[in-house]
Formats: structure tokens, C-alpha cells, sequence
């Protein structure tokens, strides 16, 4: 029985594709009923033989352990890669060296890039603050071409206008006085006039006051300071502060005239401006214009012989720069000076060490730490800048404003701001010994960064936010 129910099995699975079956019934010779199931094939005509049905399953059997073989092994595969999946996952350790190798090669690429980008980010930032800086540069530089092309069209008016016919005079003539301020088209140079009784003047040149040669030849105390006259003033923000001067004893090519300018306003200046003529200095028409070979500092720089001599920037040097020459002929350290904001001024500014010019010579006013910040006092050789003769005062150089000499005598001024400020303080170096003064000292426009005096012509030169301004003095007789 089994192997008749094996073999319509394969009869049946080897007539899967057959079209029709069939199912009969008769009665066989001994008169039993019989039935017969008939499947037609497309490839036999009759049921094939009992070895070709073992056969047929046989082939099914192999077919089928092949294939649970091939499932076996396709289960192992993808444990394996399972496996490898979770290892990676993990952070273990690779499977392979080839793995390893281009996995080390991809994260020094990307390290790479990393460092590239960081570099050109870099780069970027760079290049957008030189964009920044030359946007700056080009806008002052738009605002000074502006201011040329201003002062430019009002010189060629004022050339126009000399070229034009005079305006006929008050007796119809056409002769002007030369001081009618009507005719004159440009007025920069402005004056202040004081009434003074006549007889005020004759008693000061008999007393040899301004008016009298041997009063002006003579060296006597400080007594009395004038209104202050206004030459010039600054055009853009870097003139607030600086020094003006001129030379009381001046060498070819230069003139008792000549006038020199320094803005101080900025951490590097090196531009010194020349004026040939006094008009060309009250029109600001520079002559020249002089690039020092290194930075100065403050507002103490004096023209003298020649020569202009100045502090080095964030330095105790004083550098001797002669003009003509345009070079520096000798250079030299003030032992113990304090410098770039140590011992300055009241009203600041790196003003540590100031230069100034009498009828004796070269001196230079400064501080020390051994001097506790008293103004000392140094007499200077103008051709090697040694140090002649030095005077420690009682004077704290931080309680006052600025410091001048004249005929060997140091003074100083109590305030840079207030309008009615005093010269407050002599020092006389003859004998050693100071004494409180009160001339009055007027600062007009509030901010006097720099007083000077000039021998040659009995004046102080000063700077007063903005505007170069000069004071007519008096000395007592002596």
C-alpha cells in the first residue's frame, strides 16, 4: 500500500501541468465495481514505471536538501553580517584590515578639510578687516580731498578777485588803504585790539617796557601776559592738539618767518609741515612738508639752530633732526625720565618730557622717580644733547598745566582749561629757589596743549584747542 500511495503521488506531481483528470467506474471480471482515476500528462502518454516515480522523488528529495542547504548557509551569512553590524555599531574592533586602512585615510581627509576650512575661515576674517580698514582710509580721504577742493575754489576766488579792478575809494580814485578790511577777500589772520591810553604807553617806554629797545634787550620777572592772538586754526580733528613754532635763532635757508607745524593727534606721527612765509602759514599752504625718520610724542618738540628737536615715541630719547640735511645728526637718553604717561601735564597727552628755548640755550623739562615727580630742569648742548647743568625743583609737574622759560627762569601756567588761569609758579635757576606767581593767563578756547616762548620775537607761542595763538609778554625791570 505504501508504495501504491507513493506512486500516484509522483503521478500526481509529475502531472501538475496536466489539462484535464478523469474518474471511472466499471465492473471488473468477477463482477466487482472498480474504480479508476485517470490524470493525462503532457509529456507521457501513460503513468511511468515504479523505478522512474522512485527516481522522480529521489531528485525531489536532492532538489530539496539542496535548497535547505543553500538557506543554511544564506542564515549563516547573515548572522555573520549581523554580527559585524553590531561590532560596528558598538565601537569595537574592525572586522578587517582593508576596513581599517580606508577608514584611517577618509579621517584624515576630513582632518584635512577641517583645517583647510579653519584657514580660509581665517583668510575671511582677515580680508574683511584690511576691507574695513581701507573703507575708513578712503572715507578721511574723501573728507580731505573735500576739504582741498573747498579751500582750493575759495583761493582761485581770491585770485579772480585780485586779478579784478580795485572798487574806486571814498574820494573816487581807486586807491584803497591797504588795511581797509573791505577789499580784502580772504581773512583767516584775525587780531584782537585793545584800547590803551596814551599815556599808559609813554610810561612803559620810559620804563623799559614793549616800546623800548633796552626794555625788550633786558631779562627781568614775568609780570604780565597779554590777550591771546589768533593766527590759525586746525582744519579736521587731528589739529586739536599739536605745536606750532619758529625759530629765534634761524639758519639759511630759513628766516625769523619760517613757521613749523606738527599735528599730535595720532599714534604715529611723523609729519612736520613747513610754511615759508607767515601768510602761507595763516592760509595753510605748506611750503613743505617734512616725514620724520621715526614717530614723535607730545606737544614739547622746539625748533632751534636750525634743527627740531623732539621725544622719540615711548621713549626718554631726544632725537635732533636737522631740516635742511633732512636726517637725524645725534640722538640721546635722559637718565630716569619718565615717558609716555609717567610724569606729564595735567591735561595729559604723553607730555613727560617738554623742550624748550630762552635766551641761553637748549633746555628740556621733565620728571624722575628719584625727583617723586617735582619738574627737573636740564640745560642741553644743542649739537650732541648731553646734559650740561640739571635742576631738580619743588614744583609737582601733575599739578600744572604747562611750563615755559625765559632768560634762565622756568614758569609755569595753573590750568589748560579755565579762561582765567594764572602763570602760578617761578623757578630761577641763578639761585635755585622758587616763588608763587599770579599773572593771569587767559585760555580763550579752553584747551591749551602747548606754551612756548620765543626769544627772538618776546612772544608765547601756544595751542589752544585747535587754534595757534600767540600772548605778548612783559618783563619787570631789572
Amino acid at each position: 500500500m505504501p508504495a501504491v500511495q507513493l506512486l500516484l503521488l509522483a503521478c500526481l506531481a509529475l502531472g501538475t501541468g496536466a489539462r484535464t483528470a478523469q474518474l471511472r467506474r466499471a465492473d471488473d471480471r468477477s463482477g466487482r465495481c472498480q474504480y479508476t482515476f485517470t490524470v493525462a500528462s503532457p509529456r507521457e502518454a501513460s503513468c511511468p514505471e515504479p523505478g522512474r516515480a522512485m527516481s522522480a522523488i529521489q531528485d525531489l528529495r536532492r532538489d530539496s536538501s539542496s535548497q535547505r542547504a543553500a538557506l543554511e548557509s544564506a542564515e549563516a551569512r547573515l548572522g555573520a553580517l549581523e554580527g559585524l553590524l553590531q561590532r560596528l555599531g558598538s565601537g569595537g574592533p574592525q572586522p578587517g584590515e582593508g576596513l581599517w586602512t580606508e577608514l584611517s585615510a577618509l579621517r584624515a581627509e576630513r582632518d584635512q578639510l577641517d583645517t583647510r576650512r579653519r584657514e580660509l575661515q581665517v583668510a575671511h576674517d582677515s580680508l574683511l578687516r584690511d576691507k574695513a580698514a581701507l573703507e575708513e582710509e578712503k572715507r578721511l580721504l574723501g573728507q580731505e580731498n573735500e576739504a582741498l577742493a573747498q579751500r582750493l575754489e575759495a583761493s582761485s576766488q581770491e585770485a579772480g578777485a585780485l586779478r579784478g579792478r580795485c572798487p574806486p575809494g571814498p574820494d573816487g580814485s581807486g586807491e584803497v588803504s591797504l588795511w581797509n578790511p573791505d577789499t580784502l577777500a580772504f581773512q583767516e589772520l584775525k587780531s584782537e585790539f585793545t584800547k590803551v591810553p596814551a599815556s599808559r604807553i609813554l610810561k612803559e617806554s620810559a620804563s623799559g617796557h614793549p616800546g623800548s629797545e633796552e626794555g625788550e634787550a633786558g631779562c627781568g620777572e614775568l609780570v604780565w601776559v597779554g590777550e591771546p592772538v589768533t593766527l590759525r586754526t586746525a582744519e579736521t580733528m587731528t589739529g586739536k592738539y599739536g605745536v606750532w613754532m619758529r625759530d629765534p635763532k634761524p639758519a639759511p635757508p630759513y628766516t625769523r618767518e619760517t613757521t613749523w607745524r606738527i599735528d599730535t593727534v595720532g599714534t604715529d606721527v611723523r609729519q612736520v609741515f613747513e610754511y615759508s612765509l607767515g601768510s602761507q602759514f595763516a592760509q595753510g599752504y605748506p611750503s613743505k612738508v617734512h616725514v620724520l625718520p621715526r614717530a614723535l610724542e607730545s606737544t614739547g618738540a622746539v625748533v632751534y639752530g636750525g634743527s627740531l628737536y623732539f621725544q622719540g615715541a615711548r621713549t626718554r630719547t631726544l632725537v635732533r633732526y636737522q631740516l635742511s640735511r633732512e636726517a637725524v645728526t645725534a640722538e640721546k637718553d635722559i637718565p630716569g625720565a619718565g615717558y609716555h604717561g609717567q610724569f606729564p601735564y595735567s591735561w595729559g597727552g604723553y607730555t613727560d618730557i617738554d623742550l624748550a628755548v630762552d635766551e641761553t640755550g637748549l633746555w628740556v623739562i621733565y620728571s624722575t622717580e628719584a625727583a617723586k615727580g617735582a619738574i627737573v630742569l636740564s640745560r642741553l648742548n644743542p649739537d650732541d644733547l648731553r646734559l650740561e647743568r640739571t635742576w631738580e625743583t619743588n614744583i609737582r609737574k601733575q599739578s600744572v598745566a604747562n611750563a615755559f622759560v625765559i632768560c634762565g627762569t622756568l614758569y609755569t601756567v595753573s590750568s589748560y582749561s579755565s579762561a582765567r588761569a594764572t602763570v602760578n609758579f617761578a623757578y630761577d635757576t641763578d639761585s635755585g629757589t622758587s616763588r608763587a606767581l599770579s599773572v593771569p593767563f587767559a585760555n580763550r578756547y579752553r584747551y591749551s596743549s602747548m606754551v612756548d616762548y620765543n626769544p627772538l620775537e618776546r612772544k608765547l607761542f601756544a595751542w589752544d584747542n585747535f587754534n595757534m595763538v600767540t600772548y605778548d609778554i612783559r618783563l619787570s625791570k631789572e
